[in-house]
């Protein structure tokens, strides 16, 4: 997909997912966030945005809060687990494929990162878009000790998963208190402004990591090399 339809992507996945109520909003959070780890789906909608718009749907009373922390973190982990079980079995065909070729020189990075850091690297790539959607596929191909893995990656798993739900929860929650003082019509205003100023973030991430991946393609081989410790 091309940057020119990332905006209507994001915008499109803000109205539907708030739209949702109850069972729905679980499968379509749960399956965006299992999704973005397991099949690399975050390289167009990061799961993160999907967690966050399932909060603000619970602050509104479509679903609960408790129930979606819980599918999200297992949502997390599962699909960091399918993705580790992909990278282990089917490596490198997968790192040949058009996915992962268009951004051949930022995967190396993330394998060197892996490499120096091991589990810690698990743990910090579940907060990185781009890490989150490789990681676990490039800890699998290293490999990372599944013990190791599986550690970093319950620990990241819960904490983001918890966060990010919780950070739409209370965004959710800030509205209604702006709608009590000021008035539905500047609570909309403000909600507005918000979802606009996401959306264009998003893009504009998205955007800048298209950027690196075609200035990656015309670089020199070593001219991204990272240095090593010694």
């Amino acid at each position: 997909m091309d940057d020119a339809h990332l905006g209507p992507t994001v915008s499109a996945l803000v109205d539907r997912v708030l739209a949702l109520h109850g069972l729905a909003i679980y499968l379509t959070v749960g399956l965006l966030v299992f999704a973005e780890d397991a099949v690399f789906v975050g390289f167009v909608v990061p799961g993160e945005t999907a967690a966050i718009l399932g909060g603000v749907a619970a602050s509104r009373g479509n679903a609960s809060v408790v129930w979606l922390c819980v599918i999200v973190v297992f949502a997390a982990i599962i699909g960091d687990n399918v993705g580790y079980l992909l990278g282990r079995r089917y490596g490198t065909r997968l790192l040949a494929t058009r996915v992962l070729r268009r951004r051949e020189r930022r995967v190396e990075r993330a394998r060197r990162f892996l490499q120096r850091h091991g589990g810690p690297a698990v743990l910090a790539g579940r907060y990185i878009a781009f890490l989150r959607a490789v990681i676990p596929f490039l800890a699998g191909t290293a490999p990372l000790r599944y013990r190791t893995f599986l550690t970093y990656n319950v620990i990241g798993g819960i904490t983001w998963g918890v966060g990010s739900v919780l950070l739409g929860y209370l965004a959710g929650n800030s509205y209604k208190a702006i709608e009590k003082a000021l008035g539905p019509a500047t609570a909309a205003i403000v909600a507005a402004v918000v979802i606009v100023a996401v959306i264009v973030w998003t893009v504009r991430r998205h955007r800048s990591e298209h950027r690196k991946d075609v200035e990656d393609s015309h670089m020199p081989a070593d001219a991204t090399d990272v240095p090593t410790r010694h």
